[in-house]
């Protein structure tokens, strides 16, 4: 069992190091600027983290938050805003990209017997991806990863695997709406707005830092259950009330006042952004509602 918790752990913060660096390799391909190389200094926080939790938990998470996503967070974030805020400068002026023909570039690399022309080839096909496809790849793999990433990082404290079944289809949820925010209101910018991409990124990553905690499967009443204690309401009920006041500070609340700006200062409507507008407002007043029961059960 500790053997299985040490390779899990080690496993998950491999799979981070390697999509962080895939992004910095992304933005200095973009940006031709070696400089760049330098972001993966981000990376030692995260390697410095994986041997103390190594050797003095034994590889086992935290209860109430994981440093590693946050780690993992903070060295790719940075990569994907200077490729979003890049491609939002320049996206007229980028020379048109062909498209990738999946299929026969990895024949070509399957063909290949030599290492050196292997790796060759790998780094030719992800220098040819345009600036698009390299944004949409990271925020589409950093939203598996975490998911996959919590999955395999060994369970701390109390979180039990029905907890930690729950927190998944939880990230599973956000993740879809976190994606469908980015994709959908950063393509309706279509004038050179960086204050807004800015605006929508910050919002973003705001978001983000829902994946590092997980508080709403961590049941308090379970060890009082178990000790004969009596519970206040606001114990009772503290998993709930924390999964609402997420809901209504980092992704609701934030990602309506962002769609609502777009349509009433940029005049920017269309049927999924209305859609996503009364999503978001219907969460919310839902969320109110359910704070109200809890109140005057």
């Amino acid at each position: 069992m500790a053997l299985r918790k040490f390779i899990c752990a080690i496993i998950a913060r491999c799979l981070f190091i390697i999509v962080a660096f895939l992004g910095v390799f992304g933005v200095t391909s973009v940006k031709k600027d070696p400089r760049y190389w330098l972001l993966t200094l981000l990376f030692l926080p995260l390697i410095f983290e994986m041997f103390l939790t190594l050797k003095i938990r034994k590889g086992e998470d935290y209860k109430w938050f994981s440093p590693a996503i946050l780690l993992f967070l903070i060295s790719i974030i940075p990569s994907i805003w200077i490729l979003e805020l890049y491609h939002q400068e320049n996206k007229l002026n980028d020379p048109q990209c062909n498209s990738l023909n999946l299929r026969e570039n990895v024949r070509s690399i399957l063909n290949t017997t030599r290492k050196k022309e292997i790796i060759k080839e790998l780094g030719a096909l992800l220098s040819d991806v345009c600036v698009d496809d390299w944004i949409l790849a990271l925020h589409q793999i950093l939203l598996i990863l975490l998911i996959v990433g919590k999955w395999l990082l060994p369970k701390g404290g109390s979180i039990t695997r029905d907890g930690l079944s729950q927190l998944l289809l939880i990230f599973v949820g956000i993740a879809a709406d976190i994606l469908e925010f980015t994709s959908e209101t950063l393509s309706d910018v279509k004038e050179s707005r960086p204050e807004f991409v800015c605006v929508i990124l910050g919002v973003w990553t705001w978001s983000m830092l829902q994946f590092p905690f997980h508080v709403t499967v961590v049941n308090p009443r379970s060890a009082d259950a178990t000790e004969g204690r009596s519970t206040s309401r606001l114990r009772r009920h503290f998993s709930d009330i924390w999964g609402i006041t997420e809901s209504l500070l980092a992704h609701d609340g934030p990602f309506l006042v962002v769609r609502l700006l777009l349509m009433i200062k940029y005049r920017v409507f269309h049927k999924k952004l209305v859609f996503f507008t009364v999503k978001n407002f219907l969460v919310i007043i839902l969320s109110f509602y359910r704070l109200y029961v809890i109140m005057s059960e």
